[in-house]
């Protein structure tokens, strides 16, 4: 997916090239709010640059283990990282994307309530885009 110029930039390199594109609505009620539908692509890389980086913000809930980056200009939430054993991974929101082929989206409904901490950060290092570039413009 290109690189989207907004506050909060990104580019998904998705590999090998996407037959379909999974998409999951998370149920919880920051999600179901702010219209997450999160997906990864664990062999892929993402690049990250956020062009004012006082005007974006981070929200994180719950055990705290990730950051929900928000858009001061349009209240989007592009993406979510997590930082386990040193290493950033991150899902992106495919309601961000642009020039993105929407057929190729496969959603479906995810719930991770119940899931204890060691479970959820094994799965995000499993799941999540492990190759990820969160760039200061100026750098």
């Amino acid at each position: 997916m290109p690189l989207r110029e907004h506050l909060i930039s990104f580019a998904l390199d998705w590999q090998p090239e996407p037959t379909e594109i999974p998409a999951r609505a998370c149920t919880c009620s920051f999600c179901t709010k702010h219209g997450g539908v999160w997906t990864s692509c664990p062999s892929g890389s993402l690049k990250v640059v956020v062009k004012e980086p006082l005007r974006a913000s981070s929200y994180a809930f719950g055990t705290k283990t990730a950051q929900f980056h928000v858009c001061a200009d349009c209240g989007v939430v592009p993406l979510v990282t997590s930082r386990i054993d040193g290493r950033l991974y991150a899902v992106v929101n495919v309601n961000a994307f642009e020039g993105g082929k929407a057929s190729l989206l496969t959603r479906a409904s995810a719930t991770f309530e119940g899931e204890s901490e060691e479970e959820r950060l094994n799965r995000r290092k499993r799941n999540w885009i492990a190759d990820v570039d969160f760039a200061d413009p100026g750098t």
